[in-house]
């Protein structure tokens, strides 16, 4: 799989974490995959949706074109040109990602990426540490999303504007396909709210480095 980021942005953000985690007594996982689902009805939304527009343009055309200069070759034109500009719209969804995203909705999109978030969190076991002090940050790259999920050791000091705050500080990034900019944003914001000199910050697993450190780039599904 080629690279996501580059070289100098894991490991400027190696150490970002390594700070993180320094001083919010913590264990940070940051990750990044291409796409939290194939979307596999993608290409049948934008086949349909290209077809109907294309469809209901060839009507309108051939309803005026008859009453004109009936020509009996027209309706046969009209269904290859739906056909065409249907199979056009279906192949820009493989190729165009920001086109693909047209026909995604956002609920599904957020559901996705939640559950392929869950999905890494137990995978890879970030719930066995001391304290269960957990955290994984991860961006998905095709749905332009963010999920930040503690674990249960930690989560009293991420709930309600705290999560919301840290994504949100990472989106304008994000959309400007800046992914290394975006995850030192989202780690500045989410150190401020784990900062062990909080009171009631985090406090167990001092000194101790449970979880890799390195960012982790995935292709997804």
């Amino acid at each position: 799989m080629e690279p996501i980021l580059s070289d100098q942005d894991r490991d400027l953000l190696d150490r970002r974490i390594k700070d993180a985690e320094k001083r919010t007594k913590a264990q940070i996982v940051a990750a990044v995959a291409k796409r939290s689902d194939s979307y596999a009805e993608l290409p049948w939304k934008a086949f349909a949706f290209g077809a109907s527009v294309t469809g209901l343009l060839v009507g309108v055309f051939g309803v005026i074109a008859y009453c004109m200069s009936p020509d009996l070759t027209l309706p046969l034109t009209g269904v290859a040109a739906v056909l065409v500009v249907g199979a056009l719209f279906a192949l820009l969804t493989v190729l165009v990602p920001g086109f693909a995203r047209l026909f995604l909705s956002a609920h599904r999109a957020e559901a996705e990426v939640r559950q392929y978030a869950q999905s890494f969190f137990l995978e890879r076991e970030l719930f066995a540490t001391t304290g269960r002090t957990g955290i994984l940050l991860l961006v998905s790259l095709f749905e332009r999303r963010v999920m930040l999920l503690p674990d249960k050791g930690i989560s009293h000091r991420l709930t309600g504007n705290a999560t919301e705050e840290v994504i949100a500080s990472m989106r304008s990034y994000l959309a400007r396909n800046q992914i290394g900019r975006a995850l030192e944003a989202g780690l500045d914001r989410l150190t401020v709210f784990l900062d062990a000199g909080v009171p009631g910050g985090p406090a167990v697993g001092i000194g101790k480095d449970e979880l890799p450190d390195a960012v982790v780039e995935e292709k997804g599904v």
